[in-house]
């Protein structure tokens, strides 16, 4: 891509109002524009982002037997009262048809449909287990949307539902599934800052588990072991204030912001739609069900958060919206700059060309905003190493390097 031929721009002032560091830098990089208050464009660089990661988790889900679909967003009410959280789930959309007067919500969580849809395919214990995942806009009536990371009103999330006969499997698979979720984090380049926390939940299991970023930018505290890289919510520090994992009394304050949750369901959404299954003796059971959910909107601003400088945003070569930026700032290179872009098109390397009409400086404090993991420039002084040569500098490090740019990839 040429920068000449986007309309996305990069901004010298944004609204005083936006305190976190990624709204700070994803609104001056010219990543997304707000809408409201909780609701966002995608700008074309930000949404290369996205489905960067939405493939890294993608990836995952199939490495554990998940299978992608995708499910109504639009739902219907009687599938929530059967439930209870029509009434009571308080961040429910609920609107009605102008025509047919019919009831409806937009999905904020998807376990009042999958539910009943997974009776057209789970009827016997041969059919068991099953694993179902997508990607999709999620829409919560939050009370207060705010933090550029947290109580968002519209958000991309995905989420991963697991069907069980009995407790022996499920637990095999919740630990496939763990491992999965960490390798996501790792792939993002948050790995070390992310936390897997043990928090309340309800009546199925004494602890669900949360994976916490540690940022400033968050709103949770948590209680850390640094040498098992877990931690406990602080909503169950006063029952659980030794590490989980070790034992370990000397557990350290953060602040953080969840970027993932695994919740055991137990039985509480298949009862209600009747989901069961005929077992070896030919009698009924009802199958276990637990989720899993990763915000991938909230996991690229927490990325942001965790990888950046003082000069701004600094994209992991995984997620970077390009790999490449070459930054023209001899006039007797002309030919030189198209050549290696056409070049890299050509191979499918990720690159785009500062060709607009700015000078060298503008260019090059773009391109560190924007967080390029590699910046090329040609010069006089690059070429007199060679017809091909270079300078690659690498935006994490600073390091710059001399380097034929046949042999980039």
């Amino acid at each position: 891509m040429k920068l000449s031929k986007t309309f996305v721009k990069t901004a010298k002032n944004i609204s005083a109002e936006e305190k976190s560091i990624n709204a700070q830098l994803l609104q001056r990089g010219g990543f997304v524009v707000p809408l409201m208050a909780g609701i966002y464009s995608y700008l074309p660089m930000w949404l290369r982002v996205l489905k960067k990661i939405e493939q890294i988790v993608r990836e995952e889900m199939n490495a554990i037997e998940g299978e992608e679909m995708i499910m109504p967003a639009l739902q219907p009410k009687a599938n929530w009262e059967k439930t209870w959280r029509w009434e009571h789930l308080d961040v429910l959309f609920r609107f009605t048809s102008f025509y047919t007067k019919t009831e409806y919500a937009l999905w904020a969580t998807h376990e009042e449909i999958i539910s009943p849809l997974m009776k057209n395919f789970i009827l016997s214990y041969k059919d068991l287990p099953r694993y179902a995942y997508q990607f999709q806009n999620k829409f919560r009536d939050e009370k207060r949307a705010k933090s550029w990371i947290l109580r968002w009103r519209e958000f991309v999330m995905k989420d991963l539902y697991s069907f069980h006969a009995n407790q022996e499997d499920l637990d095999e698979y919740y630990a496939k599934a763990q491992q999965a979720y960490k390798n996501v984090y790792e792939r993002v380049w948050i790995g070390n800052e992310t936390y897997m926390t043990f928090a309340s939940w309800g009546t199925f299991s004494k602890y669900s588990h949360e994976f916490q970023t540690v940022t400033d930018a968050g709103e949770d505290i948590i209680y850390a072991c640094e040498g098992c890289k877990v931690a406990v919510n602080k909503e169950i520090y006063d029952e659980q204030n030794v590490c989980p994992e070790c034992g370990n009394a000397k557990l350290v304050e953060k602040k953080a912001a969840e970027v993932g949750n695994i919740f055991k369901l137990s039985t509480k959404y298949s009862d209600p739609f009747e989901l069961k299954y005929v077992d070896k003796n030919w009698e009924q059971n009802t199958v276990i069900m637990w989720c899993y959910g990763i915000g991938i909107t909230r996991l690229m601003w927490v990325a942001v958060e965790v990888c950046h400088d003082d000069k701004w945003i600094v994209w992991p070569e995984s997620i970077a919206p390009y790999k490449y930026i070459i930054i023209p700032i001899w006039d007797k290179g002309i030919q030189m700059w198209e050549q290696i872009y056409q070049s890299f098109l050509k191979q499918w390397i990720e690159v785009v060309m500062d060709d607009r009409d700015e000078s060298a400086g503008f260019k090059f404090k773009d391109a560190d905003l924007i967080g390029y993991p590699y910046q090329i420039v040609v010069s006089e002084k690059t070429l007199a190493n060679g017809e091909n040569m270079v300078e690659v500098t690498n935006r994490k490090t600073g390091e710059k390097t001399l380097k034929n740019w046949t042999e980039l990839k």
